[in-house]
């Protein structure tokens, strides 16, 4: 069984989560305390030198970056599953959802908001724009299809869908965006224990910033 290094707000590691559920797959989940600093212990550290959680580990193997984890877990425990297709066009098209997701939706959610969240910053109204410039962006890739890479679900909506829930928290409207909203609404209903592996966990994140923020 592979072991999941994790925190349960954690976006990323909530796309791990729903990868594992959707694949019907037993992880071992290790908690690893950030406030406390376990992610900078020598052990920790050498299975992951980046010291960012989520981390898996799986016959020896160390994997972080979550996008990563996701397909690996299909190309190991869901041959010929569509949640990452074979045929190279349609898995391109999942890889580029994958790779928006870290570096534009999710990258400018974190710009804009982790500088408030944990280092009391004021709102940037410019880094805001930009967060709805990639709301439009998935918009448009939502145009005629039911999910973000066609018309089955992939892991690129599962990394979408805890990246975009998380946006609840910060009180980003990502609900005006009619295609969003519906395909939001589809993954929620139609993502194998969707509450367990994501709803839970974005709860938790709620919590910590309605902690943080009332401070």
């Amino acid at each position: 069984m592979p072991d999941l290094y994790y925190v349960p707000g954690s976006a990323p590691c909530r796309a791990v989560l729903l990868t594992a559920k959707a694949l019907n797959l037993n992880l071992n989940l290790k908690l690893v305390d950030l406030h406390h600093g376990e992610q900078m212990k020598p052990e920790y550290l050498k299975l992951n030198p980046q010291h960012t959680v989520p981390t898996l580990v799986d016959d020896g193997l160390a994997i972080a970056e979550s996008r990563a984890i996701l397909t690996y877990l299909v190309n190991k425990y869901g041959k010929g599953s569509t949640l990452y297709p074979e045929d190279p066009k349609a898995r391109a098209i999942v890889d580029q959802r994958l790779y928006f997701d870290i570096g534009t939706l999710y990258q400018r959610f974190g710009d804009y908001f982790y500088p408030q969240l944990f280092g009391g910053a004021p709102e940037d109204k410019e880094k805001l724009a930009k967060v709805d410039e990639a709301l439009k962006f998935l918009d448009t890739f939502l145009e005629g299809q039911k999910y973000v890479a066609g018309n089955n679900l992939t892991v690129a909506d599962l990394s979408l869908v805890a990246s975009v829930s998380s946006f609840e928290a910060a009180n980003i409207d990502f609900l005006k965006y009619g295609n969003v909203k519906r395909w939001y609404e589809t993954v929620k209903a139609t993502a194998p224990g969707y509450e367990e592996a994501n709803g839970k966990g974005l709860e938790a994140f709620k919590g910590l910033v309605n902690s943080i923020m009332k401070k």
